[in-house]
Protein backbone atom coordinates (compact mmCIF):
# COMPACT_ATOMS: atom_id res chain seq x y z
CA UNK A 1 0.00 0.00 0.00
CA UNK A 2 1.33 3.41 -0.96
CA UNK A 3 0.83 5.05 2.46
CA UNK A 4 2.81 2.33 4.18
CA UNK A 5 5.60 2.60 1.61
CA UNK A 6 5.77 6.37 2.13
CA UNK A 7 5.91 5.92 5.91
CA UNK A 8 8.71 3.38 5.51
CA UNK A 9 10.79 5.69 3.29
CA UNK A 10 13.92 6.94 5.05
CA UNK A 11 14.44 10.19 3.17
CA UNK A 12 12.76 12.78 0.95
CA UNK A 13 14.09 11.20 -2.22
CA UNK A 14 12.45 7.91 -1.32
CA UNK A 15 9.13 9.64 -0.65
CA UNK A 16 9.41 11.51 -3.94
CA UNK A 17 10.06 8.32 -5.91
CA UNK A 18 7.05 6.56 -4.40
CA UNK A 19 4.77 9.52 -5.00
CA UNK A 20 6.01 9.93 -8.57
CA UNK A 21 5.38 6.27 -9.32
CA UNK A 22 1.90 6.11 -7.79
CA UNK A 23 0.43 9.58 -8.34
CA UNK A 24 1.75 10.62 -11.75
CA UNK A 25 -1.71 10.23 -13.32
CA UNK A 26 -3.36 12.68 -10.95
CA UNK A 27 -0.64 14.99 -9.57
CA UNK A 28 1.82 16.98 -11.74
CA UNK A 29 5.43 15.94 -11.19
CA UNK A 30 6.65 19.46 -10.28
CA UNK A 31 4.01 19.50 -7.54
CA UNK A 32 5.17 16.12 -6.28
CA UNK A 33 8.74 17.44 -6.07
CA UNK A 34 7.61 20.12 -3.62
CA UNK A 35 5.08 18.10 -1.65
CA UNK A 36 7.41 15.18 -1.00
CA UNK A 37 9.42 17.37 1.39
CA UNK A 38 6.26 18.33 3.29
CA UNK A 39 5.15 14.71 3.49
CA UNK A 40 8.48 13.53 4.85
CA UNK A 41 8.53 16.23 7.54
CA UNK A 42 4.90 15.61 8.58
CA UNK A 43 5.59 11.90 9.04
CA UNK A 44 8.73 12.63 11.05
CA UNK A 45 6.95 15.13 13.27
CA UNK A 46 3.85 13.05 13.93
CA UNK A 47 6.07 10.22 15.20
CA UNK A 48 7.97 12.63 17.40
CA UNK A 49 4.72 14.02 18.86
CA UNK A 50 2.85 10.69 19.11
CA UNK A 51 0.11 11.92 16.78
CA UNK A 52 -2.35 10.06 14.57
CA UNK A 53 -3.44 11.58 11.26
CA UNK A 54 -6.86 10.82 9.80
CA UNK A 55 -7.61 11.59 6.15
CA UNK A 56 -11.11 11.90 4.73
CA UNK A 57 -11.93 10.44 1.31
CA UNK A 58 -12.18 13.96 -0.14
CA UNK A 59 -8.59 14.96 0.62
CA UNK A 60 -6.45 15.81 -2.39
CA UNK A 61 -4.34 12.85 -3.59
CA UNK A 62 -0.90 14.09 -2.51
CA UNK A 63 -2.19 14.23 1.07
CA UNK A 64 -4.66 11.33 1.02
CA UNK A 65 -2.17 8.73 -0.23
CA UNK A 66 0.75 9.76 1.99
CA UNK A 67 0.51 11.16 5.53
CA UNK A 68 -2.70 9.66 7.05
CA UNK A 69 -2.51 6.62 9.28
CA UNK A 70 -6.12 5.87 8.31
CA UNK A 71 -8.39 7.10 5.52
CA UNK A 72 -12.12 6.81 4.99
CA UNK A 73 -15.34 8.46 6.13
CA UNK A 74 -15.74 10.90 9.00
CA UNK A 75 -17.43 8.78 11.66
CA UNK A 76 -15.45 5.67 10.86
CA UNK A 77 -12.25 7.68 11.24
CA UNK A 78 -13.45 9.23 14.49
CA UNK A 79 -14.15 5.77 15.91
CA UNK A 80 -10.75 4.53 14.78
CA UNK A 81 -9.18 7.47 16.61
CA UNK A 82 -10.86 6.33 19.83
CA UNK A 83 -8.98 3.04 19.57
CA UNK A 84 -5.60 4.77 19.23
CA UNK A 85 -3.20 5.62 22.04
CA UNK A 86 -1.92 8.74 20.28
CA UNK A 87 -1.67 11.98 22.25
CA UNK A 88 -2.79 14.10 19.29
CA UNK A 89 -5.53 13.40 16.74
CA UNK A 90 -5.07 15.46 13.58
CA UNK A 91 -8.19 15.27 11.41
CA UNK A 92 -7.67 16.13 7.75
CA UNK A 93 -11.31 16.86 6.96
CA UNK A 94 -13.77 19.63 7.77
CA UNK A 95 -14.77 21.06 11.13
CA UNK A 96 -17.80 18.90 11.92
CA UNK A 97 -15.65 15.80 11.39
CA UNK A 98 -13.01 16.98 13.87
CA UNK A 99 -15.82 17.84 16.30
CA UNK A 100 -17.16 14.30 16.02
CA UNK A 101 -13.70 12.96 16.81
CA UNK A 102 -13.60 15.21 19.89
CA UNK A 103 -17.06 14.02 20.99
CA UNK A 104 -15.80 10.44 20.88
CA UNK A 105 -12.42 11.37 22.40
CA UNK A 106 -13.18 14.11 24.96
CA UNK A 107 -9.87 13.85 26.83
CA UNK A 108 -7.63 13.90 23.76
CA UNK A 109 -6.14 16.81 21.80
CA UNK A 110 -7.98 17.02 18.45
CA UNK A 111 -6.59 19.36 15.78
CA UNK A 112 -8.00 20.67 12.49
CA UNK A 113 -5.41 21.87 9.94
CA UNK A 114 -7.50 24.90 8.89
CA UNK A 115 -10.35 26.73 10.62
CA UNK A 116 -11.60 27.74 7.16
CA UNK A 117 -12.69 24.16 6.49
CA UNK A 118 -16.41 24.48 7.08
CA UNK A 119 -19.41 22.83 5.40
CA UNK A 120 -22.44 24.32 3.67
CA UNK A 121 -24.64 21.44 4.80
CA UNK A 122 -23.56 21.60 8.44
CA UNK A 123 -24.09 25.37 8.43
CA UNK A 124 -27.64 25.00 7.08
CA UNK A 125 -29.25 24.31 10.45
CA UNK A 126 -28.89 25.64 13.99
CA UNK A 127 -30.01 24.46 17.44
CA UNK A 128 -32.65 27.21 17.41
CA UNK A 129 -34.06 25.86 14.14
CA UNK A 130 -34.47 22.45 15.78
CA UNK A 131 -36.19 23.90 18.82
CA UNK A 132 -38.68 25.69 16.56
CA UNK A 133 -39.30 22.51 14.59
CA UNK A 134 -40.00 20.62 17.79
CA UNK A 135 -42.65 23.21 18.60
CA UNK A 136 -44.24 22.75 15.18
CA UNK A 137 -44.11 18.93 15.37
CA UNK A 138 -44.34 18.06 19.08
CA UNK A 139 -43.31 14.54 19.88
CA UNK A 140 -41.63 13.86 16.52
CA UNK A 141 -38.12 12.45 16.98
CA UNK A 142 -35.27 14.50 15.54
CA UNK A 143 -32.83 12.75 13.21
CA UNK A 144 -29.83 14.72 12.03
CA UNK A 145 -27.31 13.69 9.43
CA UNK A 146 -23.89 13.20 11.02
CA UNK A 147 -22.73 16.05 8.74
CA UNK A 148 -23.76 18.63 11.35
CA UNK A 149 -21.98 20.66 13.99
CA UNK A 150 -21.70 19.55 17.60
CA UNK A 151 -24.27 22.03 18.92
CA UNK A 152 -26.85 20.60 16.51
CA UNK A 153 -25.97 17.04 17.51
CA UNK A 154 -26.61 18.15 21.08
CA UNK A 155 -30.24 18.97 20.14
CA UNK A 156 -30.67 15.71 18.21
CA UNK A 157 -32.34 12.47 19.31
CA UNK A 158 -30.38 10.28 16.92
CA UNK A 159 -27.85 10.82 14.16
CA UNK A 160 -27.76 8.98 10.85
CA UNK A 161 -25.31 8.43 8.02
CA UNK A 162 -26.01 8.09 4.33
CA UNK A 163 -25.39 4.35 4.76
CA UNK A 164 -27.87 3.78 7.59
CA UNK A 165 -30.40 6.61 7.03
CA UNK A 166 -33.09 4.19 5.86
CA UNK A 167 -32.41 1.85 8.77
CA UNK A 168 -32.69 4.73 11.26
CA UNK A 169 -35.98 5.93 9.76
CA UNK A 170 -37.47 2.43 9.71
CA UNK A 171 -36.38 1.85 13.31
CA UNK A 172 -38.15 5.00 14.48
CA UNK A 173 -41.29 4.14 12.53
CA UNK A 174 -41.25 0.68 14.13
CA UNK A 175 -41.24 2.39 17.51
CA UNK A 176 -44.64 3.93 16.80
CA UNK A 177 -43.58 7.29 15.38
CA UNK A 178 -45.60 8.57 12.42
CA UNK A 179 -43.58 11.70 11.65
CA UNK A 180 -39.82 12.12 11.85
CA UNK A 181 -37.87 15.35 11.59
CA UNK A 182 -35.19 14.22 9.11
CA UNK A 183 -32.59 16.97 8.87
CA UNK A 184 -30.89 18.92 7.35
CA UNK A 185 -30.19 17.54 3.82
CA UNK A 186 -33.31 17.87 1.68
CA UNK A 187 -31.99 15.53 -1.03
CA UNK A 188 -30.94 12.76 1.34
CA UNK A 189 -34.37 13.02 2.97
CA UNK A 190 -36.11 12.79 -0.41
CA UNK A 191 -34.06 9.77 -1.42
CA UNK A 192 -34.75 8.00 1.89
CA UNK A 193 -38.50 8.75 1.66
CA UNK A 194 -38.62 7.39 -1.89
CA UNK A 195 -36.91 4.16 -0.84
CA UNK A 196 -39.30 3.68 2.07
CA UNK A 197 -42.31 4.79 0.04
CA UNK A 198 -43.57 7.70 2.14
CA UNK A 199 -44.09 11.41 1.62
CA UNK A 200 -41.82 14.34 2.42
CA UNK A 201 -43.36 17.38 4.10
CA UNK A 202 -41.92 20.90 4.19
CA UNK A 203 -42.52 22.55 7.60
CA UNK A 204 -44.44 25.79 7.97
CA UNK A 205 -41.21 27.26 9.32
CA UNK A 206 -39.94 27.11 5.72
CA UNK A 207 -43.21 28.22 4.12
CA UNK A 208 -44.55 24.71 3.53
CA UNK A 209 -47.87 23.14 4.59
CA UNK A 210 -46.40 21.45 7.64
CA UNK A 211 -48.68 19.07 9.55
CA UNK A 212 -51.66 20.19 7.44
CA UNK A 213 -50.32 17.95 4.64
CA UNK A 214 -50.27 14.84 6.84
CA UNK A 215 -53.30 12.62 7.37
CA UNK A 216 -53.88 11.14 10.85
CA UNK A 217 -51.64 8.12 11.27
CA UNK A 218 -49.80 8.80 8.00
CA UNK A 219 -46.05 8.38 8.00
CA UNK A 220 -43.90 11.23 6.72
CA UNK A 221 -40.42 12.67 6.87
CA UNK A 222 -40.22 16.36 7.71
CA UNK A 223 -37.45 17.94 5.66
CA UNK A 224 -35.19 20.98 5.89
CA UNK A 225 -33.54 23.14 3.22
CA UNK A 226 -29.90 22.12 3.69
CA UNK A 227 -27.75 20.94 0.78
CA UNK A 228 -24.18 20.00 0.01
CA UNK A 229 -22.91 22.74 -2.27
CA UNK A 230 -20.97 20.15 -4.28
CA UNK A 231 -23.54 17.41 -4.76
CA UNK A 232 -26.41 19.76 -5.53
CA UNK A 233 -24.54 20.94 -8.65
CA UNK A 234 -24.85 17.62 -10.46
CA UNK A 235 -27.73 17.35 -12.93
CA UNK A 236 -29.39 14.82 -15.20
CA UNK A 237 -27.86 16.73 -18.12
CA UNK A 238 -24.42 15.77 -16.79
CA UNK A 239 -25.38 12.11 -16.94
CA UNK A 240 -26.97 12.25 -20.39
CA UNK A 241 -24.01 14.17 -21.80
CA UNK A 242 -21.51 11.59 -20.54
CA UNK A 243 -23.64 8.69 -21.77
CA UNK A 244 -23.72 10.18 -25.26
CA UNK A 245 -19.93 10.12 -25.28
CA UNK A 246 -19.55 6.81 -23.42
CA UNK A 247 -22.71 4.68 -23.78
CA UNK A 248 -21.25 1.88 -21.64
CA UNK A 249 -20.38 4.09 -18.65
CA UNK A 250 -21.66 3.13 -15.20
CA UNK A 251 -22.77 6.22 -13.28
CA UNK A 252 -22.46 6.30 -9.50
CA UNK A 253 -24.23 9.09 -7.56
CA UNK A 254 -24.01 10.09 -3.92
CA UNK A 255 -27.39 10.21 -2.08
CA UNK A 256 -26.80 13.91 -1.36
CA UNK A 257 -27.48 14.47 -5.06
CA UNK A 258 -30.93 15.53 -6.28
CA UNK A 259 -33.58 12.84 -6.47
CA UNK A 260 -33.73 12.89 -10.28
CA UNK A 261 -29.94 12.50 -10.49
CA UNK A 262 -30.06 9.46 -8.22
CA UNK A 263 -32.91 8.09 -10.36
CA UNK A 264 -30.85 8.41 -13.55
CA UNK A 265 -27.69 6.92 -12.06
CA UNK A 266 -26.90 3.22 -12.20
CA UNK A 267 -25.89 3.08 -8.54
CA UNK A 268 -26.30 5.34 -5.52
CA UNK A 269 -24.33 4.98 -2.33
CA UNK A 270 -22.07 6.58 0.21
CA UNK A 271 -18.44 7.36 -0.53
CA UNK A 272 -17.27 4.02 0.88
CA UNK A 273 -19.96 2.19 -1.09
CA UNK A 274 -18.85 3.94 -4.28
CA UNK A 275 -15.21 3.04 -3.66
CA UNK A 276 -16.18 -0.58 -3.01
CA UNK A 277 -18.29 -0.66 -6.17
CA UNK A 278 -15.38 0.46 -8.37
CA UNK A 279 -13.05 -2.02 -6.69
CA UNK A 280 -15.39 -5.01 -6.94
CA UNK A 281 -17.73 -4.52 -9.91
CA UNK A 282 -16.27 -4.87 -13.40
CA UNK A 283 -17.43 -2.21 -15.85
CA UNK A 284 -15.94 -0.69 -19.01
CA UNK A 285 -15.73 2.70 -17.28
CA UNK A 286 -17.13 4.59 -14.31
CA UNK A 287 -18.33 8.12 -13.60
CA UNK A 288 -18.55 9.24 -9.98
CA UNK A 289 -20.93 12.07 -9.15
CA UNK A 290 -19.26 13.20 -5.96
CA UNK A 291 -16.35 15.37 -4.86
CA UNK A 292 -13.75 15.14 -7.60
CA UNK A 293 -10.71 14.55 -5.40
CA UNK A 294 -12.23 11.25 -4.36
CA UNK A 295 -12.32 10.27 -8.02
CA UNK A 296 -8.62 11.09 -8.31
CA UNK A 297 -7.91 9.02 -5.21
CA UNK A 298 -9.75 6.05 -6.69
CA UNK A 299 -7.86 6.43 -9.98
CA UNK A 300 -4.54 6.40 -8.14
CA UNK A 301 -5.51 3.33 -6.11
CA UNK A 302 -7.08 1.44 -9.03
CA UNK A 303 -4.95 2.05 -12.13
CA UNK A 304 -6.60 -0.95 -13.84
CA UNK A 305 -10.01 0.82 -13.75
CA UNK A 306 -11.17 3.40 -16.30
CA UNK A 307 -12.62 6.17 -14.11
CA UNK A 308 -13.68 9.14 -16.20
CA UNK A 309 -12.19 12.42 -15.06
CA UNK A 310 -15.24 14.41 -16.07
CA UNK A 311 -16.29 15.41 -12.55
CA UNK A 312 -15.14 18.98 -11.91
CA UNK A 313 -16.84 19.70 -8.58
CA UNK A 314 -14.23 20.34 -5.87
CA UNK A 315 -15.39 21.05 -2.32
CA UNK A 316 -13.95 24.48 -1.44
CA UNK A 317 -13.90 23.54 2.25
CA UNK A 318 -12.04 20.27 1.79
CA UNK A 319 -9.63 22.14 -0.46
CA UNK A 320 -8.65 24.28 2.54
CA UNK A 321 -6.88 21.28 4.06
CA UNK A 322 -3.35 21.33 2.69
CA UNK A 323 -0.09 19.61 3.51
CA UNK A 324 1.31 23.01 4.54
CA UNK A 325 -1.46 23.59 7.10
CA UNK A 326 -1.24 20.01 8.31
CA UNK A 327 2.45 20.53 9.05
CA UNK A 328 1.81 23.84 10.85
CA UNK A 329 -0.95 22.32 12.97
CA UNK A 330 1.47 19.63 14.14
CA UNK A 331 4.31 22.07 14.73
CA UNK A 332 2.25 24.56 16.75
CA UNK A 333 -0.55 22.35 18.14
CA UNK A 334 -2.90 24.87 16.59
CA UNK A 335 -6.63 24.93 15.77
CA UNK A 336 -7.56 22.64 18.65
CA UNK A 337 -11.19 21.58 18.84
CA UNK A 338 -12.64 22.43 22.25
CA UNK A 339 -16.23 21.62 23.29
CA UNK A 340 -18.03 22.05 26.64
CA UNK A 341 -18.47 18.81 28.60
CA UNK A 342 -22.27 19.13 28.67
CA UNK A 343 -22.39 19.57 24.88
CA UNK A 344 -20.17 16.53 24.38
CA UNK A 345 -22.48 14.46 26.58
CA UNK A 346 -25.61 15.42 24.62
CA UNK A 347 -23.99 15.01 21.21
CA UNK A 348 -22.45 11.68 22.20
CA UNK A 349 -25.88 10.35 23.16
CA UNK A 350 -27.24 11.03 19.64
CA UNK A 351 -24.27 9.20 18.11
CA UNK A 352 -24.55 6.27 20.50
CA UNK A 353 -28.23 5.79 19.67
CA UNK A 354 -27.32 5.62 15.98
CA UNK A 355 -24.58 3.08 16.61
CA UNK A 356 -27.02 0.87 18.47
CA UNK A 357 -29.16 0.57 15.34
CA UNK A 358 -26.68 0.02 12.50
CA UNK A 359 -25.96 -1.09 9.82
CA UNK A 360 -23.65 1.32 8.03
CA UNK A 361 -22.25 2.96 11.13
CA UNK A 362 -19.44 0.63 12.06
CA UNK A 363 -15.74 1.35 11.75
CA UNK A 364 -14.70 1.41 8.11
CA UNK A 365 -18.21 2.07 6.77
CA UNK A 366 -19.23 5.39 5.38
CA UNK A 367 -21.03 8.29 7.00
CA UNK A 368 -21.53 10.47 3.97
Amino acid sequence: MMRQAVHDATNVAGVRDIMSDQLAKVVPLPEIQIKAELVHEIIRLKRERNAIILGHNYMEPALYHTVPDHVGDSLGLARISAESEADIILFCGVKFMAETAKILNPTRTVLLPSLRAGCSLAAAITPEDIRKLREEFPGAPVVNYVNTYADVKGETDICCTSSNAVAVANHLFSQGNDQILFLPDQYLTANVAREIGIKVVVPKLLGGPGADAIEPGERALITWNGTCEVHELFSTDDISSVRKQFPDVVVLAHPECKEEVVDDADFSGSTSAMIKYVEEVDAPRYLLLTECSMGDNIIAANPHRDVLRLCSQRCPHMAEITLEDTLEALRKTQHEIELPAELIAGARASLDRMLEIGPGAMVGEDTE
